[in-house]
């Protein structure tokens, strides 16, 4: 079964458009493709980026809930 797409039309400066697009014609790579790979790249460094801060606060509240030694 083939995904629904749909258009995310974004502002970006133009050298970094080009830039991308030029990369994607030298490789052959499709440019939504390679636009869709880099976007759910980036929420998963995100994503773990909010995973660890939780995971340290989280250690920070149990070794307070502890008390002292």
């Amino acid at each position: 079964m083939k995904e629904e797409k749909t258009i995310l039309a974004v502002k970006v400066q133009y050298a970094v458009a080009e830039r991308v697009k030029r990369f994607c014609r030298e490789r052959g790579l499709k440019y939504g493709f390679f636009v869709e790979k880099a976007v759910l790249e980036q929420l998963a460094r995100e994503e773990i980026k909010e995973d660890l801060v939780d995971l340290k606060n989280l250690r920070e509240l149990e070794d307070s809930a502890k008390g002292p030694r």
